[in-house]
């Protein structure tokens, strides 16, 4: 089974030429909307196959023209659509991590297990672990190297180091 990832999705209508505004969740949004790119969505109880014919950055969003949408009524019929598509091939010593690789991470701290990723958060100041503490707690710790200095996939943990009151919420 491969693992999809949620790339983007889809906010209003723009314009009255077919353009949807989308909200981009992807690192790699130049490869994810290039033109040509086939995308798959999803909407509640319909799928989508749509082609990119033109995409365009706007106010932190993009503005993207399908082949198969002709105008603005058929354009507001998308909105609310998700787009998914598998995992980018990474090269070996690539940083950073895909949700679903920490999702589900064991938490450790001075060698005990205390707890489990149960989802990531992602702001402008960077990527926030959401943790439930096996005291029933849950925490947010950011996803910083001073804070979690080492990911470890094989063994499905995450070591971390908080400050002093962290994890006393």
């Amino acid at each position: 089974m491969t693992t999809e990832l949620q790339i983007g999705r889809v906010i209003k209508s723009h314009g009255i030429k077919g353009e949807v505004v989308v909200e981009v969740t992807t690192d790699d949004p130049d490869t994810r909307y290039a033109p040509g790119e086939v995308l798959h969505g999803r909407q509640t109880g319909r799928e989508h196959t749509l082609t990119i014919d033109t995409a365009r950055a706007h106010q932190g969003r993009l503005l993207i023209k399908f082949e198969e949408i002709p105008d603005r009524t058929t354009a507001d019929s998308l909105r609310g659509t998700r787009f998914f598509a598998p995992p980018l091939e990474r090269e070996d010593d690539s940083e950073g991590f895909y949700d679903y690789e920490l999702e589900g991470l064991r938490i450790i701290h001075d060698g005990a297990d205390i707890g489990v990723v149960t989802g990531v958060m992602h702001g402008p100041a960077g990527e926030i672990l959401e943790v439930e503490l096996t005291a029933g707690k849950e925490v947010l710790i950011p996803f910083v190297h001073a804070i979690v200095p080492e990911v470890d996939l094989e063994a499905g943990t995450a070591t971390i180091t908080p400050p002093d009151g962290l994890l006393d919420l």
